[in-house]
């Protein structure tokens, strides 16, 4: 390890290097603590408080270490702004020829296979001109990019749906049978991470890391000697949905499709293509049939052992399978023809061990000691096969004793305990620290919970809870966050907005979840300065409104998990059965941490102020409301509105 003083590094170098830099106490004993982590090889849990500065406070260690590191983020906005911004301030600052590399996910980078393809037959395959206009683009973009990584396409939209046609997943990737194997960003990206000291990634990667070397032994990312997870809160959800799996009914149904295309233009003649397409196609349609009984079930959703005729259902799905199975061993045999039968190939294999997986878990679950929560969801047009695993406690094991973990957030405790959280992961053995924020929440915010709304459950809790909050909007100088637990509060929430700010006569733009993109919203949103945004769980996190972009964050309930979560299901029974109490060791606190995620919405620095809302008033009245309570920053805290409203002493101009 470079020999550096980590204390003096904050007190003198950032101080002399980086104006305006703030020098915190909190933040160099979190940095410290890293850094023993590292020296020692072993786990630190750190839940560090906004504006902590943890960004800095791990970098700087991490460098300083002359090891091998990778940083996994939650987000890949995060993850661009770590590789652009701040990697770079701290190795300028440390003055060390560091080598940092970025890597994200395939569906990440321009496809050179894919991209090449579509435009080959561009007229026939595009959907509609904004399609046009976005391939235009990145024909620009094609051909003056290094990386390939499509958000350095300023003009198209990560949403845009055509990024899935130009890019490649692991179903469709070629690998090393591509003719453009040389050129392939992907793999000069994973060439340059191979190579480089410190590499930024992100959370659904580093798993699908962890999958493919279960499934084939075959490796995404460099083994590293410091692992360092930022938004580690979200590592249990993540690992959930990574080391699982999804197919549905319409991925099987579009490669039939593109094989019949594919095999009667190049190998026509080698077999009935359009009889064995026929059969893959109807078994789709006769599956979907015999499960139109799970539209009716609580979230148009089934677990495997709730399955409507279940007989019948997997009579079908086995169908289905033979189906699958019979036009991939044929295709098999003359896929080296052309190169676009080795794609479709490799993508119906890829989806009949996915589904065979589903189906026959008793073939698979021996090997990796898990036990997997399998479920159907019924959509337009299609089925979709689920499967996750029941528990994640096993990431533990991934950790090599020669190795560092890091895991930092802000909201990792819940009533300044970490045990939820270590039990999640399997994490029993980490060492846990917290740091407080050093903001002061008790001068700069009031959190309010009104004493005199009606129970969230009664009919009339919307329009109470609406009516609540349009003074507040008059009062309010910023912008105004509304969170909400679902999506249809969202519709019903701006639809009461609008009709109460037309009575009133205010005169701000109200943007809902839902009619744009996030990025769009977000944008405008800060375009605006006082609009009113209303949105569900992507807004609850990862949005950072700071100043007077938003000094209103009202929350409408407190944010329990859904009930027709089959994962969340299955571990409550689970819980239930080895005699535990559900309520308070999962739901409470999942809760808790989501309302902490929620009210951090409200002061992004040190200059920030305003009001936080909570309409629950489950948050005062329960035995369990101690723990939500005790859990947030430590607001000034009120049930009387005048004294929420008077936190801003005039009104001002809507």
């Amino acid at each position: 390890m470079l020999s550096l003083d980590v204390r003096d590094f904050f007190e003198r170098n950032l101080a002399d290097t980086q104006p305006g830099y703030v020098l915190r106490q909190s933040q160099v004993e979190l940095s410290l603590a890293i850094e023993q982590a590292m020296n020692e090889n072993s786990i630190l849990i750190a839940e560090a408080g906004t504006g902590t500065g943890k960004t800095w406070a791990y970098l700087v260690p991490a460098f300083a270490s002359l090891r091998k590191v990778i940083v996994s983020t939650g987000t890949r906005a995060l993850q661009d702004q770590l590789f652009r911004k701040d990697a770079p301030m701290i190795k300028k600052a440390l003055g060390l020829p560091i080598h940092i590399a970025l890597l994200k996910g395939r569906g990440n980078y321009l496809c050179h296979f894919h991209y090449k393809r579509l435009v080959d037959d561009e007229h026939a395959q595009l959907k509609n001109q904004q399609e046009a206009e976005h391939l235009k683009e990145i024909k620009i973009f094609f051909q003056k990019t290094q990386t390939g990584d499509k958000s350095d396409c300023a003009k198209v939209p990560d949403s845009a749906s055509i990024w899935s046609r130009v890019t490649s997943t692991k179903e469709n990737c070629l690998n090393k049978d591509c003719p453009y194997i040389d050129e392939c960003f992907v793999a000069k990206a994973r060439v340059n991470a191979r190579d480089a000291d410190v590499v930024v990634v992100n959370h659904a990667l580093f798993f699908a890391d962890i999958a493919l070397r279960q499934e084939a032994d075959i490796d995404l990312l460099p083994v590293a000697d410091v692992v360092i997870f930022d938004e580690a809160h979200q590592l249990p959800d993540v690992a959930t949905q990574f080391l699982g799996s999804t197919i549905s009914l319409s991925d099987i149904d579009r490669v039939q499709k593109e094989i019949l295309i594919h095999a009667t233009t190049h190998v026509k003649s080698s077999a009935d293509w359009e009889k064995l397409c026929n059969l893959v196609k109807h078994s789709c349609l006769e599956l979907r049939l015999e499960g139109r009984d799970i539209e009716d079930m609580p979230g148009k959703k089934a677990v495997f052992d709730t399955l409507p005729n279940p007989e019948r259902f997997l009579s079908e799905l086995d169908n289905l399978l033979n189906h699958i199975d019979t036009l991939s061993r044929v295709l098999g045999q003359v896929a080296e023809h052309h190169i676009d039968l080795q794609e479709v190939y490799k993508r119906l294999h890829s989806y009949h061990v996915i589904l065979h997986q589903w189906t026959y878990p008793e073939h698979y679950e021996k090997e990796d000691k898990n036990t997997y929560v399998r479920w159907v969801e019924f959509g337009t047009q299609q089925l979709r096969f689920s499967r996750a695993p029941l528990s994640v406690k096993n990431f533990a094991n991934f950790k090599r004793p020669d190795q560092s973990w890091i895991l930092t957030s802000a909201t990792l405790s819940v009533n300044k305990q970490f045990t939820h959280f270590q039990s999640q992961l399997g994490l029993f053995n980490a060492t846990c620290q917290s740091w407080e924020s050093p903001f002061n929440y008790a001068e700069k915010a009031v959190m309010y919970v009104p004493s005199d709304l009606p129970h969230v459950k009664d009919f009339m809790y919307e329009q109470k809870f609406i009516d609540l909050l349009v003074p507040f909007i008059q009062r309010t100088p910023g912008g105004v966050l509304i969170l909400c637990t679902t999506l249809r509060a969202v519709e019903v929430l701006g639809d009461l907005l609008l009709e109460a700010f037309d009575k009133v006569g205010i005169h701000r733009a109200v943007l809902r979840q839902g009619e744009s993109a996030h990025r769009v919203l977000v944008d405008k949103f800060r375009q605006e300065g006082n609009a009113v945004l209303i949105g569900s769980a992507s807004f609850w996190e990862g949005v950072d409104f700071p100043g007077d972009l938003v000094t209103l964050v009202a929350i409408d309930k407190l944010p329990f998990a859904p009930p027709d979560d089959p994962v969340l299901e299955a571990r409550i029974d689970e819980c239930r059965k080895r005699g535990g109490n559900p309520f308070m060791e999962i739901q409470i606190p999942m809760a808790t941490i989501a309302l902490k995620q929620g009210a951090g919405r409200l002061i992004r620095t040190e200059n920030d102020c305003g009001v936080l809302i909570i309409g629950d008033e489950r948050l005062v009245s329960q035995r369990y409301s101690k723990l939500l309570w005790n859990s947030l920053p430590n607001f000034y805290r009120t049930q009387s509105k005048q004294v929420a409203l008077d936190f801003w002493p005039e009104p001002t101009a809507s």
